[in-house]
């Protein structure tokens, strides 16, 4: 014989959390945070149990914005950190997965930059993202929500590590604008776009590599150039590397030919060897050379330490304050940037 409960449809584990969601309600109209957030962990385990995770999500979501605009900052993200966490049980689609990339890339907006827990939803976030995108760093519409926060909160070391995996290179040109602009001397424009461009062929990102140069060449108010000849050699090298690469028959002889005629540019910034000879490698079956014995930059082909991206985003970590003299790195979020080693090596 069906109980009352059954006979109606109502099972008792669904009445009591609509108990739950009613008291739960009450408790934000009164201002008892803490017993609010106690009650959304209460119901993520019942909802995780029953594996209802679009119910879930939908709660952690509407749960999240809602302790973070009564500036419940640490709860609010405590309830982020849950939603991933179900995302990941989930095992939510990509097309799917884009939906809530740009609900997390919400929330982090809204979570203040000294609170701890903001930098666990991030990294967590790329992470995740990784795990639904080919990327082994993480999908770049992630990145590139990352690095939109980061750029509006006036952090462009951290917008720069971001934008250089996220394939949006006219967002990337505009940020590096800004960044040499307010960051560098004017005699150090060309380093602040060289340095991106190499990494992003690293990377193996050549359109995004060609849409970023593009785009900072042309609206760099010291720069406002298209094509060749621009104001520094540097610049003329970058733009007739990336056309050596889009080329047909990509020659090693042209690749070594441009290294060897702007080697006094190139030696300006000793990072880019290491990178060119990356570069060779990948685009131009350049082989590995041996290490030489001598010390110092040795030629274009010269000595290439190990661990490719080591100091890829440290140095503007180190940059003096009051807007002194800055290196050209940024580093970005715990746990990133080896991936983005093992990914380039």
């Amino acid at each position: 014989m069906a109980t009352k409960a059954t006979a109606t449809g109502a099972v008792p584990g669904a009445r009591g959390v609509a108990r739950v969601l009613a008291k739960l309600e009450s408790s934000i109209e009164a201002g008892n945070y803490y017993e609010a957030h106690q009650m959304y962990r209460t119901l993520y385990f019942r909802y995780l149990s029953q594996q209802k995770y679009e119910e879930l999500l939908d709660l952690l979501y509407q749960g999240a914005l809602t302790l973070l605009s009564h500036e419940q900052n640490t709860s609010g993200a405590d309830l982020g950190l849950l939603l991933v966490d179900t995302l990941e049980k989930s095992k939510t689609v990509a097309e799917g997965a884009e939906k809530w990339m740009q609900k997390i890339a919400l929330l982090l907006s809204k979570i203040p930059q000294n609170v701890v827990e903001r930098e666990t939803l991030l990294v967590k976030a790329v992470k995740w993202s990784a795990s639904v995108s080919k990327s082994q760093v993480g999908h770049p519409l992630m990145h590139k929500l990352i690095a939109q926060i980061m750029w509006n909160e006036d952090n462009l070391a951290q917008a720069r590590h971001h934008f250089l995996l996220s394939k949006d290179g006219s967002g990337c040109g505009h940020m590096l604008i800004q960044l040499s602009q307010t960051k560098g001397f004017p005699s150090e424009m060309d380093l602040f776009i060289a340095q991106v461009i190499l990494q992003q062929l690293c990377l193996k990102e050549t359109s995004t590599a060609a849409e970023t140069f593009a785009t900072y060449t042309k609206y760099h108010p010291k720069i406002a150039c298209s094509e060749p000849p621009f104001i520094t050699p540097l610049l003329n090298f970058i733009f007739f590397l990336l056309r050596a690469i889009e080329a047909n028959q990509r020659k090693l002889i042209v690749f070594r030919t441009l290294c060897e005629l702007y080697k006094p540019s190139l030696e300006r910034d000793p990072s880019y060897e290491k990178y060119l000879q990356k570069i060779g490698m990948i685009f131009f079956e350049a082989s590995q050379p041996q290490r030489p014995q001598s010390e110092g930059m040795g030629g274009i082909f010269g000595n290439l330490l190990n661990q490719l991206f080591q100091g890829l985003d440290d140095d503007l970590d180190d940059e003096p304050a009051g807007g002194s003299h800055p290196r050209m790195g940024s580093t970005g979020p715990t746990g990133s940037t080896p991936t983005v080693k093992e990914e380039l090596d």
